[in-house]
């Protein structure tokens, strides 16, 4: 059952990059999963309100990027149930938590201004360009052309935190208080899979690369590629707002933690087991599979998260 934890195939976590959370390739392994438990280890959490800012790094179409969009915008819009707004309202349960993400402003850099090939330094560099401060989180997706170090192999995406650059000598004192008040802030990286491991980072909209072969699902965008990178942003985000900066809320080691979605890999929907992502919705007429609705209407499929109050990986449907 999706909510249960038993000695059977599961879908285990790659190691992290230290010091940042990590939505990681989807690999199967026969392993016995003990009860997930995400400890509160007292760190500060993301809570209020915060806009969540988009660098598109490489070529994008306007209906990809307003896939993504649309998903942030929903995350504190009301929809017809199950809804968007819904499955994010689960990070509340995590105390003191509460943080209500809004859409913000939209970066473009299609002529790769720090080339194709890209280290996480690199990704620091493009999310400090959304003049990010302590009620924002910047996010950096990356095109499917571009490398970035680690991508596929293991992660999908990342989520990590800075420090806003200090102002230069001799700056007003106004710049200097606008500069303090950037402080320390949190960002994602998601890298679109459809050409280099969809079957990794982009299932169950993709064959997958290794385990159990079931027939991919149709994605309710129309697009393998950006609905991975909603799947994936989601995880990050959910891991942005409880475990922001390596002190909230996991379970494991802090190098490679568990977090509130990456504790449930692979779970979408109720009877979830290994190859298998649930029960879910279908699109009558376009045979899309989903869990959940947002802003206009657009639907979107959302990874279980884990519960604090049940200490279960909840699903929308």
């Amino acid at each position: 059952m999706a909510h249960q934890y038993h000695s059977f195939l599961v879908l285990l976590l790659a190691v992290a990059v230290a010091g940042a959370g990590a939505a990681t390739p989807r690999q199967l392994f026969l392993v016995t999963q003990a009860p997930v438990t995400l400890t509160n280890h007292h760190g500060q959490l993301l809570t209020g309100n915060y806009s969540v800012n988009l660098l598109w790094y490489g070529r994008f179409t306007p209906a990809q990027r307003a896939t993504v969009a649309d998903f942030v915008a929903s995350l504190s819009s009301p929809a017809p149930s199950p809804s968007v707004a819904s499955w994010w309202a689960t990070t509340a349960r995590y105390h003191p938590g509460a943080a209500r993400l809004a859409l913000g402003r939209q970066v473009l850099d299609p002529s790769l201004s720090l080339g194709r090939r890209l280290s996480e330094a690199d990704l620091a560099s493009l999310a400090a360009r959304l003049s990010p401060h302590r009620g924002s989180v910047a996010v950096v997706i990356t095109a499917p052309d571009v490398l970035v170090d680690g991508f596929c192999l293991s992660r999908c995406g990342l989520h990590a935190s800075a420090s806003a650059a200090a102002p230069p000598k001799g700056s007003t004192r106004a710049a200097a208080k606008t500069a303090h008040g950037r402080g320390r802030f949190a960002y994602v990286w998601v890298g679109d899979s459809a050409e280099q491991c969809a079957g990794e980072c982009a299932w169950p909209f993709h064959q997958p690369t290794y385990g159990p072969q079931a027939p991919p699902l149709v994605p309710p965008n129309a697009d393998v590629g950006m609905d991975g990178v909603v799947i994936n942003l989601a995880t990050l985000l959910a891991g942005a707002v409880t475990n922001p900066y390596g002190g909230g809320y996991f379970q494991g080691p802090a190098e490679a933690p568990l977090e509130a979605v990456t504790a449930c890999t692979g779970v979408f929907g109720a009877g979830a087991y290994p190859g298998y992502p649930g029960q879910l919705s279908v699109d009558a007429a376009t045979g899309a599979s989903y869990n959940a609705v947002g802003v206009a209407g657009r639907r979107f499929l959302l990874p279980a998260m884990w519960d604090p109050k049940t200490s279960q990986c909840s699903t929308l449907v």
